[in-house]
């Protein structure tokens, strides 16, 4: 499939309502040249100054920060994203995963795996590790903190009420000014009580589109599925494909390889949620759904109706 032409971009961008952020999981991809980047990035400081370019792509509205999943930012990286971002640019970022593991892997630690993380949902961690440094460096372009919490399993002593419960607690001792998100990996969670919870703080369920999660239309169906005054969602993966079968498939993610038209339908829906109830959305798209992030956007953008002149 052929990129559009540049102003084809921008106009693809006038369809997109005001309130509807799109964006990328993340931004560091080589394979974007030509396409998002137009320079050559090599050396110290490469993924800050990559998001100066990224920003000015006509699609983009938001951005995600996955790297944040795996340690908090320090306050020198924030400091330069900052620097490199438009005043206002909101991001999307993980919290670090040391609030989000139940019981660690083999592949999250070694030295601890199969033990309980005794911060698992530590709000005392989550302020001074994660919103503080944030607050002090980055309040500008705080979009929206997801919280990912991968499978957990059924022999951790935590089901659908328990976590629920332990949502509750945490988010009680969080600071209500912040927009936070909650995306589960787990099926069986997608309960009224964790919607209920979510709608107690204020907290939105992150649509995701995930290889063991019902799709995002149908988490959309779900009674009590917009528990916030906005929308996250992040469309991944086609559901039964493994992370690293889309890697393999996929890179260097410069075009378009399996399209998905029942994702698009349910981003699509998401839209016309968000116009609807007149609340913001932040639409991340990754590399892995379809082949190419910008590319997904783009044809998106296209089912739209042309912007009025």
């Amino acid at each position: 499939m052929t990129a559009p032409a540049p102003p084809e971009f921008a106009a693809l961008a006038r369809r997109i309502p005001p309130l509807v952020r799109f964006g990328a999981s993340s931004w560091n991809y080589p394979g974007w040249g030509g396409l998002v980047y137009h320079r050559a990035y090599e050396g110290k400081g490469t993924p800050a100054r990559m998001l100066e370019e990224y920003a000015r792509f006509p699609l983009f509205r938001t951005v995600g920060i996955d790297s944040s999943f795996y340690a908090p930012p320090s306050d020198e990286v924030l400091r330069s994203y900052a620097e490199h971002l438009p005043p206002g640019f909101p991001t999307v970022s993980k919290v670090w995963n040391q609030i989000t593991v139940q019981t660690f892997s083999k592949a999250q630690d070694p030295a601890r795996a199969g033990k309980v993380n005794p911060d698992f949902l530590n709000p005392e961690v989550f302020l001074e590790a994660v919103l503080e440094p944030y607050q002090r460096h980055f309040a500008d372009h705080m979009g929206a903190f997801v919280f990912e919490f991968q499978a957990i399993g059924r022999g951790s002593g935590i089901g659908p009420s328990e976590f629920a419960d332990r949502l509750d607690g945490f988010f009680s001792a969080l600071p209500r000014d912040v927009r936070y998100a909650v995306e589960i990996r787990n099926d069986e969670f997608l309960t009224p009580m964790y919607f209920a919870v979510l709608r107690e703080h204020e907290v939105a369920h992150v649509f995701n589109s995930w290889t063991r999660m019902p799709g995002i239309g149908d988490q959309l169906d779900l009674p009590g599925s917009l528990p916030a005054p906005f929308i996250v969602a992040r469309a991944l993966l086609r559901p039964g494909r493994t992370y690293d079968e889309a890697v393999d498939a996929f890179a260097p993610y410069d075009r378009i390889q399996d399209p998905n038209p029942e994702l698009r339908h349910d981003l699509l829906r998401l839209i016309e949620t968000a116009v609807k109830t007149r609340i913001p959305a932040y639409l991340l798209v990754n590399n892995r759904a379809e082949g190419s992030s910008p590319l997904t956007i783009a044809e998106i953008a296209r089912m739209l109706p042309e912007a009025a002149a």
